[in-house]
């Protein structure tokens, strides 16, 4: 019986004797990539750092009561909703009153570019899927890669490629977030019952009439959830973001962590929650009869 253990051992320390070189490989390939195009990274992060960091510093610029009036106002004209639109002047005024405002307009200005970001590549490709279910089937497993690789082994990466501020930040969230409005793009248009796609056509809808006036339309409460979800997964990368320099509500979390200051790390906290479900309000579809429009034969 010894024996028998023995060779077992014997067997795990001859599979662990030559470890695959996946960390060399990685390494190398990251080298290559930063010797050869760091013309083109360093020309991604100054094209995307501008505009992000401009848009924050406009955004500062304007008093804080203006914007939280043009941000309820926005929220009343989208959900009709006094509830909603008392809720988001009591969150803002809750982050103003709590010295964090300046930080909540960063996050904010991130999560909208990386959203925009996020959903100009999602749904397009959600779309190609939809039409293409065996592409889907190949960038499936990819998609959960994406979502299941600890979201610490890109940022490192990144921030070789890109180095500190918002940009690898919002790089690593759009990594993090893509998946979503793809899986939701694909899996309204795939839902589209067939009577509806035989009435369009019926009607003489071309290919791409078919797709903007009846399956788009059919699948839009299922595309704007997942529109929803992209903003909220955006949202949840603040703290991580906050770790390759970008600013935000995730710095103070950060600091808190570093110096076990319970007071800042809730208060800091409960801001990222407040704002998680304002915006979540905010962009919640509101439950409305539509109708669509065919075009006539």
């Amino acid at each position: 019986m010894d024996r028998f253990w023995q060779w077992i051992a014997g067997i795990d320390d001859w599979i662990g004797s030559a470890p695959v070189p996946i960390g060399y490989w990685a390494k190398s390939a990251v080298d290559w990539l930063t010797g050869n195009f760091e013309w083109l990274f360093d020309g991604i992060t100054n094209g995307l750092k501008y505009p992000i960091e401009g848009t924050a510093d406009l955004l500062k610029e304007v008093p804080a009561i203006i914007l939280i009036a043009i941000i309820a106002a926005l929220a009343h004209w989208l959900q009709r909703s006094w509830a909603i639109t008392g809720f988001v002047v009591v969150g803002l005024l809750f982050i103003l009153n709590q010295q964090l405002w300046p930080d909540t307009v960063e996050t904010l200005v991130l999560v909208i570019y990386s959203s925009f970001v996020s959903l100009a590549i999602g749904v397009p490709i959600g779309i190609f899927c939809a039409r293409r279910p065996l592409f889907y089937q190949f960038l499936s497993p990819v998609l959960d890669m994406m979502q299941t690789i600890p979201t610490f082994v890109y940022l490192v990466p990144t921030l070789v490629f890109f180095g500190l501020g918002m940009v690898p930040g919002m790089i690593a969230t759009v990594i993090f977030v893509a998946p979503a409005p793809i899986r939701m793009t694909y899996l309204g248009i795939s839902q589209v019952q067939k009577p509806l796609i035989e009435a369009g056509e019926s009607f003489g809808c071309t290919r791409w009439q078919l797709l903007t006036r009846v399956k788009l339309p059919a699948a839009l409460p299922t595309i704007m959830a997942g529109v929803t979800q992209t903003i909220m997964l955006s949202l949840s990368m603040v703290v991580i973001a906050a770790l390759v320099g970008a600013d935000g509500l995730g710095v103070p979390v950060i600091r808190a962590l570093a110096q076990a200051d319970v007071a800042r790390g809730v208060v800091a906290g409960l801001c990222i929650v407040v704002l998680a479900i304002a915006l979540d309000r905010i962009l919640k579809r509101p439950q409305r009869r539509g109708s669509l429009q065919l075009p006539k034969a």
